[in-house]
């Protein structure tokens, strides 16, 4: 029977469809983006969104943090943000003799960071910890973050004067990167003369909450992957690695990414099971920004050809 189907997952089941319904009829005419999208919520996963402006990329994270019912905070990344400015300050009370911490936005479930390239990579680093551990230090405290906790962040790739590239170990905490692209014509025309986005999005109501995500989390973590699929799995790493155009090839952790989205791209397909074709809709979003090329190649040409050289046995 599959995952998603036994009786008293049944409703859960129902309100994912409707959470991906709802975030469809604002996003138009993007329906594998959305499940993208979701997939990388269910597998625990941060999203870049790579594109030119006004192609919906904060619509998108705004109507993901309403569907889920998670906290929302933006911040819009500038070249004089301050690392502090993001996860908090710790401020001197005289009243009290005593150091209290301030929390900064970071301390939400779903954290939008607008255009992060354009900030010093210092304060880009401040992301790292929460994004890898769930928490952050300051001043040799850890503080914990509420779970589940989400950075969606967003970067032009085309204007890149005063902006600072993502390095490699920030890139890698992202475990999808899609583009939006322009709406088809069909779309485009729904856009022209339907509601305005921002009423949309202000009427949208929560489908799901944190505590169905977290369940939604654990359902994708039962969902089997076969020997021949781990095989096919890993052939893919292993040839991004021996790659004559790719300087470093996938790490094991973008393995486990892997299998972990492919797991959730299987519950929202229906499947108790992963396919081949589940590794191969998500490898370019999760592997091209991992990729370095030896030569002028992009990560998603060389993705793609991994893709095509490695066989399904």
């Amino acid at each position: 029977m599959s995952a998603i189907t036994q009786p008293h997952e049944e409703p859960l089941k129902q309100r994912l469809e409707a959470a991906m319904a709802q975030v469809n009829r604002v996003l138009l005419g993007k329906p594998r983006q959305v499940k993208l999208a979701f997939t990388c919520l269910i597998a625990g996963g941060h999203l870049l969104l790579e594109d030119v402006p006004g192609v919906g990329k904060t619509t998108l994270a705004h109507a993901l943090a309403a569907t889920f019912a998670l906290e929302f905070q933006r911040v819009q990344f500038t070249s004089d943000l301050l690392p502090s400015d993001i996860i908090g300050v710790s401020v001197y009370e005289r009243e009290t003799g005593q150091f209290r911490f301030h929390p900064g936005p970071i301390f939400t479930g779903l954290l939008l960071a607008d255009e992060i390239n354009r900030a010093s990579p210092k304060t880009q680093s401040a992301l790292l910890e929460a994004m890898a551990e769930d928490q952050v230090t300051i001043d040799g405290q850890t503080h914990a973050l509420a779970q589940p906790f989400f950075v969606v962040a967003t970067q032009n790739p085309l204007d890149l004067n005063g902006t600072f590239p993502l390095p490699d170990s920030q890139l890698d905490r992202f475990m999808l990167r899609l583009s939006l692209d322009y709406p088809d014509a069909t779309a485009e025309r729904a856009l022209l003369t339907g509601s305005d986005r921002r009423d949309l999005l202000a009427q949208l109501m929560p489908q799901l909450d944190g505590h169905a995500l977290i369940a939604l989390h654990q359902q994708a973590q039962s969902i089997t992957a076969s020997t021949a699929l781990l095989d096919y799995l890993q052939a893919l790493l292993a040839a991004s690695r021996r790659h004559a155009d790719i300087r470093v090839g996938l790490s094991p952790r973008a393995g486990l990414a892997l299998l972990g989205a492919a797991r959730a791209w299987a519950l929202l397909s229906g499947r108790s099971h992963v396919l081949p074709e589940d590794i191969q809709a998500l490898f370019v979003p999760l592997a091209a920004h991992r990729l370095l090329p030896a030569r002028g190649a992009n990560g998603d040409t060389l993705a793609r050809q991994l893709l095509a050289e490695v066989a399904v046995d």
